[in-house]
């Protein structure tokens, strides 16, 4: 099994592993079994995840014992909702789910913040793995225990830290995905590099070749994971060190409140949101300006949008961004708290920023 990857990860609550690579589904096919004693597979799954590989996740599980019990949603922010968390709780009760069973989160990030706080919260909380098939979740939301649904008050208000048992990042799962999607999952990669991990970073600015390489993308999203598996062992649940992984996202969040319905997706608002809060960085004397451009280029090269003026989803306006980042849930006491930097691999909590000088700087950026 060439190229396969076994990362652990210790937070305080739960031990578990993440498996990266080609064949990770069927590396993990025993792990699969023992987690589902009762020899069926409950799996929340993404439709279009589905359409694609559906035939070789179910011979896997089938190969392992296990009877799959498919329940398909349609991925994307819209299923993160109090109706849809409604609806899946009563379709695992109406299948007599319990305790001792898991449910897989088969698809990218948005199902998997749906059934991952489904399952903490079924009978107070069942077994959970996921299986994210696009580079975004595989990168990202699949590790760490952060689940969660959307208000009509910002993204991600309402959830629980609830860590899976098994993470299963198979790279066979990309090979459905367009560029743009790949893209976005990329620009996690390269949050990383920037939060903590020079190594990384200069890695992919050293980069010749197509940064969207499916060949060359199982490597790095391994080490994309043991940077974030760091993270979350010193910080489970986001009172100190992990707040760094929020690199970019108090501006992320707020393109994103403001985009029509399916404008924009998160790592291209990421990728904006890493330069910004660079320039910004910049602007406050803490950091070179070399290195918000030095980010752009990297993040460019995998057609990444990195101007506030070409995202998709625009214009925006100064004003509405500035106050939904004071409404962001990071914020502690007074006015807006950012993760800024000092540098390449140099990111620090910020707190205490005013709404009306990040208005101002968005401004000039729009």
């Amino acid at each position: 099994m060439s190229g396969l990857f076994r990362i652990a990860v210790g937070a305080a609550s739960k031990s578990y592993d993440v498996l990266v690579g080609e064949g990770a589904l069927e590396a993990g096919a025993a792990e699969l079994a023992r987690l589902c004693p009762q020899g069926r597979a409950l799996i929340v799954a993404d439709r279009a995840a589905l359409s694609s590989h559906r035939a070789r996740l179910e011979s896997v599980l089938q190969g392992a014992g296990l009877a799959p019990d498919i329940i398909a949603l349609d991925g994307g922010e819209g299923v993160k909702s109090w109706e849809a968390l409604r609806e899946l709780v009563e379709a695992l009760l109406d299948r007599q789910v319990t305790r001792g069973e898991s449910l897989i989160a088969f698809g990218g990030g948005t199902v998997g913040d749906l059934a991952g706080f489904a399952a903490s919260v079924m009978k107070r909380g069942c077994g959970f793995i996921q299986m994210p098939t696009t580079l975004l979740a595989q990168v990202d939301s699949s590790v760490g225990g952060k689940t969660g649904i959307n208000t009509g008050h910002g993204k991600n208000l309402v959830g629980s830290f609830y860590q899976p048992d098994l993470v299963i990042a198979d790279t066979g799962f990309l090979q459905s995905l367009d560029r743009r999607e790949l893209a976005a999952g990329y620009a996690e990669i390269v949050k990383a590099g920037l939060i903590a991990d020079i190594a990384l970073f200069e890695r992919l600015e050293a980069g010749d070749g197509d940064p969207l390489d499916l060949a060359a993308l199982a490597p790095l999203i391994a080490d994309a994971v043991r940077f974030k598996a760091r993270i979350v062992a010193e910080d489970e649940r986001e009172s100190g060190r992990r707040a760094l992984l929020n690199l970019g996202h108090t501006f992320a969040h707020a393109f994103e409140a403001e985009a029509p319905k399916a404008a924009l997706i998160h790592g291209e608002a990421v990728a904006c949101g890493l330069v910004l809060a660079l320039t910004y960085s910049a602007r406050k004397g803490f950091c070179p300006p070399e290195a918000a451009k030095r980010a752009a280029s990297v993040l460019q090269r995998a057609g990444l949008p990195v101007s506030a003026r070409t995202l998709p989803g625009g214009p925006y306006e100064a004003g509405a961004l500035a106050g939904r980042m004071s409404q962001d849930k990071k914020n502690a006491g007074k006015g807006v708290t950012l993760v800024l930097a000092s540098g390449i691999g140099g990111a620090f909590v910020s707190p205490g920023h005013d709404p009306a000088a990040i208005e101002a700087f968005l401004q000039g950026e729009l």
